[in-house]
């Protein structure tokens, strides 16, 4: 693709979108118009406005820059650097898995249980964590990843966003001692079988440890929903607790059958705005 000295917005946006389709990107005239803003410093909202806006030599430069590394399907979030995720802008890199839309789906749960103290496991960006401890004031939120370098990002994110003192981050798992009402889990859920189908986005770019999960993706699951069973009476010695977990498409009836072999009662699912059932959540008296 090459940019023009003195195009316009919609000459720049066409000429970006005509390179991004070829290559097979899902929305190139989203991602043009999200990586002009960025290259103008103008809001995108600006950009449709004003077509005929010139745009500046630097500008355009800096926007040839930035398609160009988009047609090498690297995702947009990576490119900004940055994700939304509910209220909050998360700075993201190919340490940590971008946030995804229907991970809101468990902070959306959180919401509503009110539950004293949270416990985020595989915490990535530490967008679940930090989302929880933003919008439940009064909540204790611990947060565990096994990457020590997801968890530079997010005590990154945590201190960029005013949060450092709500959140406590962890390396492991389930932590040796504490008490927590609700434990979330977004982890590994990609099948083996399904990777080759994945967008160049993901399998190109997105750490795979974060994604993969055994021949069905049900392995990480295997490992957590027991090993979180067996420690209810560590966890929540003095009161029930609730575990809430993200899952892909067709893995809801797998995972609420181990939740319910693990000694969890009152399993139910969730679904996302297409239709999925994304969260399975039950609940152990202790």
């Amino acid at each position: 693709m090459a940019t023009m000295t003195g195009a316009s917005v919609r000459e720049a946006l066409d000429s970006a979108v005509d390179a991004l389709r070829a290559v097979g990107v899902e929305d190139p005239r989203l991602d043009a118009e999200l990586l002009l803003a960025e290259a103008t410093g103008w809001k995108r909202a600006a950009l449709v406005a004003d077509p005929a806006a010139e745009v500046s030599p630097a500008a355009g430069r800096r926007f040839g820059e930035l398609v160009r590394r988009r047609l090498r399907r690297e995702p947009v979030a990576y490119i900004l650097g940055r994700k939304g995720f509910r209220s909050l802008e998360l700075a993201v890199d190919r340490r940590v898995l971008i946030p995804r839309p229907e991970t809101e789906l468990l902070v959306e749960l959180a919401v509503e249980l009110e539950p004293a103290s949270v416990l985020d496991v595989g915490t990535g960006s530490g967008a679940i964590a930090l989302a929880v401890a933003d919008e439940l004031p009064g909540c204790e939120v611990t947060a565990t990843d096994t990457s020590p370098a997801a968890l530079e990002v997010a005590r990154a994110n945590a201190e960029r966003l005013g949060l450092a003192d709500r959140v406590r981050f962890l390396d492991g798992t389930l932590p040796e001692a504490g008490q927590f009402d609700l434990v979330l889990a977004n982890l590994p859920y990609v099948a083996e079988r399904e990777w080759p189908s994945l967008q160049p986005e993901v399998t190109q770019w997105e750490p795979r440890e974060a994604l993969l999960a055994g021949p069905d993706g049900l392995d990480a699951y295997r490992a957590l929903i027991p090993e979180c069973g067996r420690a209810l009476g560590r966890i929540a010695p003095q009161s029930s607790t609730a575990l809430a977990v993200e899952v892909g498409e067709g893995q809801a009836g797998a995972v609420a059958a181990l939740m319910r072999e693990s000694g969890f009662e009152r399993v139910e699912t969730r679904r996302d705005l297409a239709g999925i059932e994304r969260v399975v959540f039950g609940r152990v008296a202790a």
